[in-house]
């Protein structure tokens, strides 16, 4: 399989991409999720901590507010509570597989929706199948939850159908585990105003559009499907 580096035509600069900082914990589960001789028990068990990373990480872009406590001591203590509606959009399939992560790390208001994008086989382009958000989304941040960004086009249809409900592009965050290079320009060409948090970026697709080194169909993967 030859592998091809893809440039789009105008690739804007942009750095409204977050790469998730180094860390051991980080690099070692994302070598068990490339490594084709991981089992599907610690391919999932490796994502699981990958996520909670992500998620963490997408949540900083949620407002806080400043909560004063008593401690057990009788002390008292300035701190935060998450108040802000946040809803996750899961693009179907894969992105379901973030949603544990996001209910276990969000200590205020969520909701969750459904979006199912399929690329067409004959043009190549994204097709738009089948949605289902939660209501008041148009006053939430909205986290589309994708694990794996190739070529960008699915993303943005996403991106779009979520904007025609209200959704403000600046109020969108994508949390994904693995983005190529090209399908980042992509997005921040058309969207500037949006945030990714990703936990790796490679460099290259190959001639079926797949990102390499990558970690093959997550999907596949994650489900134990063929």
């Amino acid at each position: 399989m030859t592998a091809v580096t893809l440039k789009p035509a105008c690739a804007a600069q942009s750095d409204n991409h977050v790469l998730l900082a180094p860390n051991n914990q980080l690099h070692s589960s994302m070598t068990l999720l490339r490594n084709k001789e991981t089992s599907h028990r610690d391919f999932v068990l490796a994502f699981q901590k990958v996520a909670a990373q992500l998620v963490a990480k997408a949540l900083d872009f949620v407002p806080v507010e400043v909560e004063t406590i008593v401690t057990p001591t009788g002390t008292s203590y300035t701190g935060c509570k998450q108040t802000a509606k946040v809803c996750g959009i899961s693009i179907l399939r894969a992105g379901a597989s973030l949603e544990d992560a996001f209910r276990n790390a969000y200590n205020g208001p969520v909701s969750f929706g459904k979006l199912l994008i399929q690329r067409d086989e004959e043009t190549a382009l994204p097709k738009y199948l089948y949605s289902k958000f939660p209501s008041g989304m148009s006053q939430s941040i909205v986290f589309l939850l994708e694990p794996m960004l190739a070529t960008g086009g699915s993303i943005c249809k996403a991106v779009e159908l979520v904007m025609e409900r209200g959704v403000p592009e600046s109020n969108i965050v994508i949390v994904n585990v693995m983005s190529s290079r090209f399908a980042l320009s992509v997005v921040a060409d058309r969207f500037p105003q949006l945030k990714i948090v990703t936990a790796a970026i490679d460099e290259t697709l190959n001639s079926q559009k797949f990102i390499e080194p990558g970690l093959g169909d997550f999907g596949d993967r994650f489900y134990c499907t063929d």
